[in-house]
């Protein structure tokens, strides 16, 4: 699993450095002209309505990090790491596919048999200009053992199943 770091919590904390005086559009802190800052080259300079940047010149954006939630130490982000936003939904993929393969080696190792293997990527807006950006992932498996025995829900289900299943299936006219 692999989740964001920064995001509103940075947003919060960029307000109370001034950040919002510019943010807000304050006509006596912004020239007639003025140029701003860029932390995200090639994207958009048009601030969204209800925004207070635009996508180049989001800081939470230009910041935001990702980090590995999980136990398995031998995949990818251990530490903080930033991404482009650009990059990040194929970094993420790639990152909970180490996850997958995993899986996939430990069942082999102890003669399982993945039964399931899903990976799902997340996405949010981000507060302070709008863009929806990757904010984790999560992989989801199931392996199944030899000789692993059953839940006792199913082997109470096989036995039920098992004394209904003629029950009413034939019918004797004659007698």
């Amino acid at each position: 699993m692999i989740g964001g770091l920064s995001g509103y919590n940075a947003y919060m904390g960029m307000q109370g450095m001034g950040y919002s005086a510019y943010a807000a559009g304050n006509g006596a802190a912004q020239g007639a002209g003025e140029s701003h800052s860029i932390k995200n080259p090639g994207e958009s300079t048009q601030v969204q309505a209800g925004k207070k940047v635009s996508p180049a010149e989001c800081e939470t954006c230009a910041n935001r990090k990702y980090q590995d939630g999980s136990d398995e130490h031998d995949v990818s982000f251990q530490a903080p790491t930033h991404i482009d936003p650009s990059a990040a939904g194929a970094a993420v993929m790639s990152h909970e596919q180490e996850h997958v393969a995993n899986a996939y080696e430990k069942a082999a190792e102890k003669g399982g048999e993945v039964k399931q293997a899903s990976v799902q990527i997340h996405t949010a807006v981000c507060p302070e200009c709008g863009r929806v950006y990757v904010s984790g992932g999560t992989t989801t498996t199931q392996i199944k053992y030899p000789g692993e025995e059953e839940s006792p829900y199913q082997k109470a289900r096989k036995a039920q199943d098992a004394a209904n299943l003629h029950q009413g299936m034939y019918l004797n006219m004659a007698v």
